[in-house]
Protein backbone atom coordinates (compact mmCIF):
# COMPACT_ATOMS: atom_id res chain seq x y z
CA UNK A 1 0.00 0.00 0.00
CA UNK A 2 2.74 2.22 0.89
CA UNK A 3 4.31 2.06 -2.88
CA UNK A 4 0.92 2.28 -4.55
CA UNK A 5 0.61 5.98 -2.22
CA UNK A 6 3.75 6.60 -3.74
CA UNK A 7 3.27 5.80 -6.99
CA UNK A 8 0.41 7.84 -7.09
CA UNK A 9 2.09 11.14 -5.41
CA UNK A 10 4.74 10.67 -8.23
CA UNK A 11 1.70 10.80 -11.12
CA UNK A 12 0.46 13.54 -9.17
CA UNK A 13 3.39 16.25 -9.77
CA UNK A 14 3.87 15.44 -13.44
CA UNK A 15 3.69 18.25 -15.62
CA UNK A 16 0.05 18.25 -17.40
CA UNK A 17 1.46 17.68 -20.72
CA UNK A 18 3.26 14.50 -19.28
CA UNK A 19 -0.03 13.08 -17.64
CA UNK A 20 -1.70 13.22 -20.96
CA UNK A 21 0.92 11.41 -22.59
CA UNK A 22 1.17 8.91 -20.31
CA UNK A 23 -3.08 8.65 -20.37
CA UNK A 24 -2.38 8.33 -24.56
CA UNK A 25 0.05 6.19 -24.49
CA UNK A 26 -2.01 3.50 -22.18
CA UNK A 27 -4.80 4.12 -23.83
CA UNK A 28 -2.96 3.23 -27.11
CA UNK A 29 -1.24 -0.21 -26.09
CA UNK A 30 -5.42 -1.42 -24.84
CA UNK A 31 -7.12 -0.48 -28.25
CA UNK A 32 -4.52 -1.14 -30.53
CA UNK A 33 -3.58 -4.50 -28.66
CA UNK A 34 -7.48 -4.89 -29.56
CA UNK A 35 -7.71 -3.33 -33.02
CA UNK A 36 -4.77 -5.88 -34.43
CA UNK A 37 -7.04 -8.88 -33.76
CA UNK A 38 -10.53 -9.36 -34.97
CA UNK A 39 -12.93 -12.72 -34.43
CA UNK A 40 -11.43 -15.03 -37.89
CA UNK A 41 -14.36 -14.42 -41.19
CA UNK A 42 -14.92 -10.61 -39.62
CA UNK A 43 -12.78 -8.05 -41.42
CA UNK A 44 -9.31 -7.66 -39.96
CA UNK A 45 -6.70 -4.60 -38.95
CA UNK A 46 -6.22 -2.92 -42.27
CA UNK A 47 -4.43 0.71 -42.99
CA UNK A 48 -8.09 2.73 -42.24
CA UNK A 49 -8.11 0.83 -38.91
CA UNK A 50 -4.43 1.95 -38.03
CA UNK A 51 -5.63 5.19 -39.66
CA UNK A 52 -9.01 5.91 -37.52
CA UNK A 53 -6.29 4.84 -34.24
CA UNK A 54 -4.12 7.63 -34.53
CA UNK A 55 -6.35 10.25 -35.60
CA UNK A 56 -8.17 9.37 -31.65
CA UNK A 57 -5.14 9.11 -29.83
CA UNK A 58 -3.77 12.65 -31.64
CA UNK A 59 -6.91 14.10 -30.45
CA UNK A 60 -6.52 12.54 -26.89
CA UNK A 61 -3.16 15.10 -26.15
CA UNK A 62 -5.58 17.86 -26.52
CA UNK A 63 -8.38 16.65 -24.24
CA UNK A 64 -7.98 19.42 -21.38
CA UNK A 65 -8.04 22.31 -23.70
CA UNK A 66 -10.57 21.48 -26.04
CA UNK A 67 -12.52 18.76 -24.39
CA UNK A 68 -15.75 18.58 -26.68
CA UNK A 69 -14.10 18.63 -30.10
CA UNK A 70 -11.97 15.42 -28.38
CA UNK A 71 -15.22 13.51 -27.55
CA UNK A 72 -16.57 14.26 -31.13
CA UNK A 73 -13.78 13.27 -33.17
CA UNK A 74 -12.48 10.26 -30.94
CA UNK A 75 -16.49 9.45 -31.07
CA UNK A 76 -16.42 9.60 -34.74
CA UNK A 77 -14.07 6.87 -34.80
CA UNK A 78 -15.22 4.22 -32.68
CA UNK A 79 -18.30 4.56 -34.86
CA UNK A 80 -15.84 4.70 -37.89
CA UNK A 81 -14.66 0.89 -36.59
CA UNK A 82 -17.99 -0.34 -36.03
CA UNK A 83 -19.19 1.13 -38.99
CA UNK A 84 -16.46 -0.43 -41.04
CA UNK A 85 -16.95 -3.99 -39.83
CA UNK A 86 -14.46 -3.51 -37.29
CA UNK A 87 -15.38 -5.20 -33.74
CA UNK A 88 -13.69 -4.75 -30.56
CA UNK A 89 -14.48 -4.53 -26.62
CA UNK A 90 -11.60 -1.64 -26.26
CA UNK A 91 -11.72 0.11 -29.47
CA UNK A 92 -14.38 2.64 -27.70
CA UNK A 93 -12.02 3.49 -25.04
CA UNK A 94 -10.20 6.63 -26.80
CA UNK A 95 -13.93 8.36 -26.43
CA UNK A 96 -14.86 6.86 -22.87
CA UNK A 97 -11.80 8.84 -21.90
CA UNK A 98 -12.49 11.81 -23.74
CA UNK A 99 -16.26 11.54 -22.51
CA UNK A 100 -14.87 11.64 -18.68
CA UNK A 101 -12.93 14.69 -19.85
CA UNK A 102 -15.85 16.87 -20.82
CA UNK A 103 -17.80 16.02 -17.32
CA UNK A 104 -15.02 16.65 -15.01
CA UNK A 105 -13.70 19.62 -16.57
CA UNK A 106 -17.09 21.35 -17.46
CA UNK A 107 -20.62 21.71 -15.91
CA UNK A 108 -23.76 19.94 -15.46
CA UNK A 109 -25.52 20.93 -18.32
CA UNK A 110 -22.79 20.66 -20.56
CA UNK A 111 -22.79 16.71 -19.37
CA UNK A 112 -26.41 16.31 -19.95
CA UNK A 113 -26.18 17.62 -23.39
CA UNK A 114 -23.03 15.29 -24.24
CA UNK A 115 -24.78 12.56 -22.71
CA UNK A 116 -28.26 13.18 -25.05
CA UNK A 117 -26.35 13.36 -28.16
CA UNK A 118 -23.93 10.59 -27.47
CA UNK A 119 -26.60 7.91 -26.19
CA UNK A 120 -28.43 9.37 -29.57
CA UNK A 121 -25.40 8.98 -31.27
CA UNK A 122 -24.07 5.34 -30.01
CA UNK A 123 -27.70 3.94 -30.53
CA UNK A 124 -28.36 5.43 -34.06
CA UNK A 125 -24.77 3.60 -35.24
CA UNK A 126 -26.31 0.42 -33.56
CA UNK A 127 -29.14 0.52 -36.03
CA UNK A 128 -27.34 1.46 -38.60
CA UNK A 129 -24.99 -1.75 -38.34
CA UNK A 130 -27.84 -3.94 -37.44
CA UNK A 131 -27.88 -7.51 -36.30
CA UNK A 132 -26.28 -9.17 -39.04
CA UNK A 133 -23.89 -11.90 -39.07
CA UNK A 134 -21.23 -10.17 -40.46
CA UNK A 135 -21.20 -7.13 -37.82
CA UNK A 136 -22.75 -8.31 -34.76
CA UNK A 137 -23.65 -5.23 -32.14
CA UNK A 138 -25.27 -5.00 -29.02
CA UNK A 139 -28.78 -3.52 -28.36
CA UNK A 140 -29.67 -0.06 -29.44
CA UNK A 141 -31.15 0.67 -25.99
CA UNK A 142 -27.24 -0.97 -24.29
CA UNK A 143 -25.50 0.68 -27.24
CA UNK A 144 -27.26 4.18 -26.13
CA UNK A 145 -26.33 3.33 -21.96
CA UNK A 146 -22.23 2.87 -21.94
CA UNK A 147 -21.96 6.55 -22.93
CA UNK A 148 -23.45 7.43 -19.67
CA UNK A 149 -21.05 5.65 -17.50
CA UNK A 150 -17.41 7.97 -18.04
CA UNK A 151 -20.08 11.08 -18.26
CA UNK A 152 -21.32 9.91 -14.85
CA UNK A 153 -18.28 9.00 -13.21
CA UNK A 154 -16.74 12.54 -14.44
CA UNK A 155 -20.01 14.28 -13.20
CA UNK A 156 -19.57 12.25 -9.46
CA UNK A 157 -15.61 13.55 -9.43
CA UNK A 158 -15.92 16.91 -10.28
CA UNK A 159 -18.76 17.39 -8.01
CA UNK A 160 -16.22 15.92 -5.63
CA UNK A 161 -13.70 18.55 -6.12
CA UNK A 162 -15.97 21.27 -6.33
CA UNK A 163 -17.27 19.99 -2.71
CA UNK A 164 -13.80 19.94 -1.56
CA UNK A 165 -12.79 23.29 -2.97
CA UNK A 166 -15.75 24.92 -1.09
CA UNK A 167 -14.63 23.35 2.38
CA UNK A 168 -11.35 24.35 1.96
CA UNK A 169 -12.58 27.64 1.12
CA UNK A 170 -14.57 27.58 4.22
CA UNK A 171 -12.11 26.73 6.36
CA UNK A 172 -9.97 29.63 5.17
CA UNK A 173 -13.14 32.52 5.39
CA UNK A 174 -13.46 30.64 8.94
CA UNK A 175 -9.80 30.97 9.84
CA UNK A 176 -9.71 34.96 8.32
CA UNK A 177 -12.83 35.02 10.82
CA UNK A 178 -11.30 34.10 13.94
CA UNK A 179 -8.30 36.14 13.34
CA UNK A 180 -10.41 39.02 13.03
CA UNK A 181 -12.54 38.16 16.27
CA UNK A 182 -9.32 37.48 17.94
CA UNK A 183 -8.06 41.21 17.12
CA UNK A 184 -11.09 42.77 17.55
CA UNK A 185 -11.13 41.23 21.05
CA UNK A 186 -8.02 41.82 22.01
CA UNK A 187 -8.22 45.64 20.67
CA UNK A 188 -11.06 46.07 22.68
CA UNK A 189 -9.60 44.47 25.88
CA UNK A 190 -6.52 46.80 25.22
CA UNK A 191 -8.80 49.92 25.71
CA UNK A 192 -10.43 48.29 28.52
CA UNK A 193 -7.28 47.38 30.50
CA UNK A 194 -6.20 51.20 29.32
CA UNK A 195 -9.17 52.65 30.61
CA UNK A 196 -9.27 50.95 34.17
CA UNK A 197 -5.54 51.78 34.69
CA UNK A 198 -6.19 55.14 33.41
CA UNK A 199 -9.24 55.52 36.39
CA UNK A 200 -6.82 53.99 38.93
CA UNK A 201 -3.38 56.05 38.07
CA UNK A 202 -4.90 59.43 37.41
CA UNK A 203 -7.19 59.38 40.68
CA UNK A 204 -5.13 58.08 42.80
CA UNK A 205 -2.05 60.44 42.09
CA UNK A 206 -4.18 63.71 41.52
CA UNK A 207 -5.37 62.83 45.07
CA UNK A 208 -2.07 61.98 46.54
CA UNK A 209 -0.59 65.57 44.60
CA UNK A 210 -3.57 67.23 46.24
CA UNK A 211 -2.96 65.85 49.68
CA UNK A 212 0.78 65.82 49.62
CA UNK A 213 0.24 69.95 48.80
CA UNK A 214 -2.00 70.54 51.44
CA UNK A 215 0.74 68.31 53.70
CA UNK A 216 3.35 70.32 53.07
CA UNK A 217 1.76 74.25 53.09
CA UNK A 218 -0.15 73.57 56.18
CA UNK A 219 3.18 71.55 57.90
CA UNK A 220 4.29 74.41 60.00
CA UNK A 221 1.47 75.92 60.77
CA UNK A 222 -1.32 73.08 61.36
CA UNK A 223 0.82 69.76 61.72
CA UNK A 224 -1.83 68.28 62.65
CA UNK A 225 -3.87 68.69 59.19
CA UNK A 226 -0.38 67.83 57.45
CA UNK A 227 -0.97 64.21 59.22
CA UNK A 228 -4.02 63.90 58.36
CA UNK A 229 -3.52 64.50 54.37
CA UNK A 230 -0.46 62.41 54.94
CA UNK A 231 -2.92 59.54 56.12
CA UNK A 232 -5.24 60.44 53.28
CA UNK A 233 -2.10 60.27 50.85
CA UNK A 234 -0.77 56.86 52.43
CA UNK A 235 -4.59 55.41 52.11
CA UNK A 236 -4.60 56.63 48.82
CA UNK A 237 -1.29 54.80 47.73
CA UNK A 238 -2.84 51.19 49.53
CA UNK A 239 -6.60 51.66 47.29
CA UNK A 240 -4.33 52.23 44.15
CA UNK A 241 -2.09 49.04 44.98
CA UNK A 242 -5.26 46.97 45.47
CA UNK A 243 -7.00 47.79 42.56
CA UNK A 244 -3.72 47.55 40.10
CA UNK A 245 -3.19 44.53 41.90
CA UNK A 246 -6.93 42.85 41.46
CA UNK A 247 -6.46 44.18 37.34
CA UNK A 248 -3.32 42.61 37.16
CA UNK A 249 -4.63 39.43 38.85
CA UNK A 250 -7.29 39.17 35.98
CA UNK A 251 -4.90 40.01 33.74
CA UNK A 252 -2.94 36.93 34.65
CA UNK A 253 -5.21 34.70 34.90
CA UNK A 254 -5.57 33.81 38.35
CA UNK A 255 -9.15 34.46 39.44
CA UNK A 256 -8.96 32.65 42.40
CA UNK A 257 -7.27 35.49 44.53
CA UNK A 258 -9.25 37.26 46.35
CA UNK A 259 -9.95 40.09 44.80
CA UNK A 260 -11.91 43.34 46.42
CA UNK A 261 -15.25 44.32 45.03
CA UNK A 262 -15.67 46.41 42.09
CA UNK A 263 -16.57 50.32 43.18
CA UNK A 264 -20.06 51.33 43.09
CA UNK A 265 -22.84 53.42 44.06
CA UNK A 266 -22.08 52.62 47.95
CA UNK A 267 -18.46 53.99 47.74
CA UNK A 268 -19.21 57.21 46.01
CA UNK A 269 -19.62 58.82 49.75
CA UNK A 270 -15.99 58.04 50.03
CA UNK A 271 -14.91 58.93 47.00
CA UNK A 272 -16.17 62.52 47.87
CA UNK A 273 -14.37 63.02 50.89
CA UNK A 274 -11.26 62.26 49.56
CA UNK A 275 -11.68 65.14 46.86
CA UNK A 276 -13.44 67.08 50.35
CA UNK A 277 -9.86 66.74 51.91
CA UNK A 278 -8.08 67.52 49.42
CA UNK A 279 -9.15 71.04 49.65
CA UNK A 280 -12.08 70.76 46.87
CA UNK A 281 -15.46 71.36 48.92
CA UNK A 282 -17.65 68.67 47.35
CA UNK A 283 -20.95 67.71 48.75
CA UNK A 284 -23.01 64.58 47.27
CA UNK A 285 -26.56 64.11 46.63
CA UNK A 286 -28.06 60.65 46.29
CA UNK A 287 -31.57 60.15 45.31
CA UNK A 288 -33.14 56.38 44.40
CA UNK A 289 -30.55 54.68 43.88
CA UNK A 290 -30.30 51.48 46.20
CA UNK A 291 -28.87 47.91 45.96
CA UNK A 292 -30.55 46.82 42.51
CA UNK A 293 -28.91 49.02 40.49
CA UNK A 294 -27.03 47.12 37.30
CA UNK A 295 -23.27 46.69 39.09
CA UNK A 296 -21.79 47.52 35.95
CA UNK A 297 -23.88 50.37 36.19
CA UNK A 298 -23.03 51.44 39.49
CA UNK A 299 -19.24 50.65 38.52
CA UNK A 300 -19.78 53.12 35.23
CA UNK A 301 -20.99 56.01 37.28
CA UNK A 302 -18.43 55.81 40.11
CA UNK A 303 -15.95 55.73 37.12
CA UNK A 304 -17.55 59.19 35.91
CA UNK A 305 -17.79 60.42 39.25
CA UNK A 306 -14.36 59.56 39.77
CA UNK A 307 -12.92 61.44 36.52
CA UNK A 308 -15.16 64.46 36.69
CA UNK A 309 -13.72 65.05 39.95
CA UNK A 310 -10.03 64.71 39.23
CA UNK A 311 -10.77 66.88 36.23
CA UNK A 312 -11.79 69.02 38.79
CA UNK A 313 -8.81 68.79 41.33
CA UNK A 314 -6.06 69.12 38.26
CA UNK A 315 -7.75 71.76 35.88
CA UNK A 316 -10.53 73.57 36.98
CA UNK A 317 -9.45 76.03 39.74
CA UNK A 318 -12.32 75.40 41.57
CA UNK A 319 -13.44 75.42 44.84
CA UNK A 320 -16.61 73.35 44.86
CA UNK A 321 -18.06 70.91 43.55
CA UNK A 322 -21.41 68.84 44.14
CA UNK A 323 -21.96 65.66 42.99
CA UNK A 324 -25.87 64.40 41.60
CA UNK A 325 -26.92 60.92 41.72
CA UNK A 326 -30.54 60.62 40.59
CA UNK A 327 -32.26 57.25 39.82
CA UNK A 328 -36.12 58.34 37.89
CA UNK A 329 -38.00 56.51 34.95
CA UNK A 330 -35.33 53.16 34.89
CA UNK A 331 -32.20 55.79 34.31
CA UNK A 332 -29.80 56.90 36.24
CA UNK A 333 -28.42 60.40 35.99
CA UNK A 334 -25.20 61.29 37.38
CA UNK A 335 -23.78 65.35 37.57
CA UNK A 336 -20.74 66.78 38.18
CA UNK A 337 -20.90 70.32 38.34
CA UNK A 338 -18.26 72.85 39.58
CA UNK A 339 -18.04 76.62 39.71
CA UNK A 340 -14.49 76.82 38.37
CA UNK A 341 -13.45 79.54 35.54
CA UNK A 342 -15.36 79.52 32.29
CA UNK A 343 -13.70 77.42 30.00
CA UNK A 344 -12.54 79.14 26.85
CA UNK A 345 -15.56 80.12 24.27
CA UNK A 346 -13.81 78.06 21.45
CA UNK A 347 -14.76 74.65 23.23
CA UNK A 348 -17.57 73.15 22.33
CA UNK A 349 -20.87 72.94 25.13
CA UNK A 350 -22.00 69.65 25.00
CA UNK A 351 -20.34 66.97 23.59
CA UNK A 352 -22.43 63.44 23.36
CA UNK A 353 -20.64 60.05 23.47
CA UNK A 354 -20.19 59.85 19.77
CA UNK A 355 -18.13 62.76 19.53
CA UNK A 356 -14.38 62.26 18.03
CA UNK A 357 -11.40 62.49 19.99
CA UNK A 358 -10.37 65.83 18.97
CA UNK A 359 -13.22 67.43 20.71
CA UNK A 360 -12.19 66.24 23.90
CA UNK A 361 -10.01 69.18 25.13
CA UNK A 362 -11.97 71.13 26.94
CA UNK A 363 -11.47 71.59 30.64
CA UNK A 364 -7.86 71.58 29.45
CA UNK A 365 -7.45 67.95 29.80
CA UNK A 366 -4.79 67.23 28.09
CA UNK A 367 -4.85 64.11 25.59
CA UNK A 368 -7.88 64.05 26.67
CA UNK A 369 -8.31 60.25 27.74
CA UNK A 370 -10.58 60.80 30.61
CA UNK A 371 -13.37 62.59 29.00
CA UNK A 372 -12.65 59.30 26.26
CA UNK A 373 -12.80 56.79 29.25
CA UNK A 374 -16.19 58.33 30.18
CA UNK A 375 -17.79 58.52 27.06
CA UNK A 376 -16.96 54.51 26.48
CA UNK A 377 -18.18 53.80 29.73
CA UNK A 378 -21.33 55.62 29.21
CA UNK A 379 -21.97 53.88 25.93
CA UNK A 380 -20.43 50.78 27.29
CA UNK A 381 -23.91 50.34 29.78
CA UNK A 382 -26.25 51.29 26.53
CA UNK A 383 -25.88 55.45 28.13
CA UNK A 384 -25.22 58.64 27.03
CA UNK A 385 -22.87 61.27 28.24
CA UNK A 386 -22.49 65.50 28.23
CA UNK A 387 -20.06 68.29 29.14
CA UNK A 388 -19.04 71.37 28.76
CA UNK A 389 -19.72 74.78 30.37
CA UNK A 390 -22.43 75.11 33.23
CA UNK A 391 -25.38 77.48 32.92
CA UNK A 392 -24.27 79.36 35.68
CA UNK A 393 -20.45 79.14 34.53
CA UNK A 394 -17.92 76.36 35.67
CA UNK A 395 -18.24 73.14 34.13
CA UNK A 396 -20.71 70.36 34.08
CA UNK A 397 -20.53 66.39 33.60
CA UNK A 398 -24.28 65.08 32.98
CA UNK A 399 -24.60 61.00 32.27
CA UNK A 400 -27.55 59.62 31.80
CA UNK A 401 -27.12 55.43 32.29
CA UNK A 402 -30.14 52.31 32.45
CA UNK A 403 -30.39 51.73 35.92
CA UNK A 404 -31.69 47.81 35.04
CA UNK A 405 -30.18 46.83 31.81
CA UNK A 406 -27.07 46.66 30.29
CA UNK A 407 -26.79 46.59 26.49
CA UNK A 408 -23.50 45.37 26.38
CA UNK A 409 -19.64 45.22 26.28
CA UNK A 410 -17.68 45.79 29.52
CA UNK A 411 -17.20 48.92 31.68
Amino acid sequence: MTSFDGLLERVRTLSPLTTDLLVVAVVGQFTASDAAWNDPGYRQADWFTWLLLAVSLAALVWRRRRPVPVAVVTGAACAGWALYGHIGELLNLPVIVALYTVAVQGSRRRTLWTGLVSSLASGAVALRVGHDVVNPQGLPMLEMLWPLVPLLLGEVVRTRRQLLDEYAARAVRAAEEREREAVRRVREERVRIARELHDIVAHTVTAMTVQAGLALDTLDAKPELSRRAMRQVRDSGKEAVRELRATVTVLRGQEDEPTGPAPGLGQLAELVDRFADGGVATSLRQDGTGDDVSPMTGLAAYRIVQEALTNVARHSGARHAAVSVVRANGRLTVEVVDDGPTPPPTQPQAQPQAESQSQSQSQGQGDGFGLIGMRERAAAVGGSIEYGPGPGGGFRVRASLPADAVRGGQP
